[in-house]
Parts: C-alpha cells; sequence; structure tokens
C-alpha cells in the first residue's frame, strides 16, 4: 500500500502539471491590438479625457442607488414587525416611506424622472 504522503506528493504532482498544462493551451498566440488597450466605459482612451459628460447618466445611477437600497432597507421592516412594538414600528415604517415618496416627488417635480430627453 501507498503511504499517505505518497499519495499526497502523487496528487500535488498531478494538479501541478494539470494547471502548468492548462496554462500553456490558454495562450492565445494572436494579440489585437483593440483587446490590448485599456475600456474606459465606452469611451476611446487615447482622445481628450475633458470631453464634456452628460449629468443625466449620473442622475440616474444616483436615483437607482437611492431606489436599491431603500428595498434593502424595507425588506427588513417586514421581519422585525413580529418583534417589535406595532405602534413604534408603524410610526417608524411610515416616517420611512413618507420620506421615500417626498425624494420621489422632488425627483419627479425637478424633471429627473422624464426619460423622453
Amino acid at each position: 500500500m501507498f503511504s499517505i504522503i505518497t499519495i499526497a506528493m502523487l496528487i500535488l504532482m498531478i494538479t501541478t502539471i494539470v494547471m502548468f498544462l492548462a496554462s500553456i493551451l490558454s495562450k492565445k498566440a494572436i494579440i489585437d491590438r483593440e483587446k490590448s488597450s485599456p475600456f474606459e466605459c465606452g469611451f476611446d482612451p487615447k482622445s481628450s479625457s475633458r470631453l464634456p459628460f452628460s449629468l443625466r447618466f449620473f442622475l440616474i445611477t444616483i436615483i437607482f442607488l437611492i431606489f436599491d437600497v431603500e428595498i434593502a432597507l424595507i425588506l427588513p421592516m417586514i421581519i422585525i414587525m413580529k418583534y417589535s412594538n406595532i405602534m413604534i414600528w408603524t410610526i417608524t415604517s411610515i416616517i420611512f416611506i413618507l420620506i421615500l415618496l417626498i425624494g420621489l416627488y422632488h425627483e419627479w417635480n425637478q424633471g429627473m424622472l422624464n426619460w423622453s430627453n
């Protein structure tokens, strides 16, 4: 019978050989200039870095993050409901949802939700 050390060394050698072969076989011989250049959000990295950037993309991202965090905060409120005082839970939930609705109204009033532009 083989000893445990012999089996461990055999497994180590096999995995080393397999990783070495995978590394050699996965290399691509053709280096493409376009694939080697950095990609920055669709902008040409070789052009001027001071091109005008639409603020609308930034605002859409911020609105998405706000509503994404909102969902992460609302979902645990349902689980906490049976462990907390129902009056305090109700007041906290109403205040939280009211703040979110005021923020949504403000975004709508400022025209941030107008997708036609």
